[in-house]
């Protein structure tokens, strides 16, 4: 599986299982993302690559990394320290994004309250799915 930017000068490999694909509410993703909320999947280190130029990274917070292109800005990932071991790579990036169903809404007290969800997923208060 494939993944890149709007403008195709940074790109990544997936080369194993997704270990989750939820759906983040939490204001830092909905920021870096400008979108009510984001989708992502967590795929653990050592399955997946840089192809090329690595992206920017972006320290928004205490052990949080951001990537992005430097050309067209795009949002490519994040990875936390709470979460180790595990990269996310926004599925809006992923070139056949509908592969990814998300199962879980995580931050869901972050959701914005216009926002109206009838996908009867479960939800999760704080981001880490992984504590569960």
């Amino acid at each position: 599986m494939r993944g890149h930017c709007l403008c195709g000068a940074i790109a990544f490999e997936v080369d194993g299982p997704a270990q989750a694909c939820v759906v983040c509410h939490c204001e830092s993703c909905r920021r870096q993302c400008s979108a009510p909320m984001t989708t992502y999947i967590g795929v653990l280190d050592g399955h997946w690559r840089w192809l090329g130029k690595p992206p920017k990274v972006f320290n928004s917070s205490p052990g949080v990394e951001r990537t992005f292109c430097d050309h067209c800005g795009s949002p490519l990932s994040f990875r936390s320290t709470n979460m180790s071991g595990v990269m996310h790579f926004f599925a809006a990036g992923m070139e056949e994004p509908e592969k990814f169903a998300p199962t879980l809404h995580v931050a869901f007290e972050e959701k914005l309250p216009w926002l109206k969800l009838a996908d009867g997923l479960p939800t999760q208060v704080g981001p880490n799915y992984t504590k569960n």
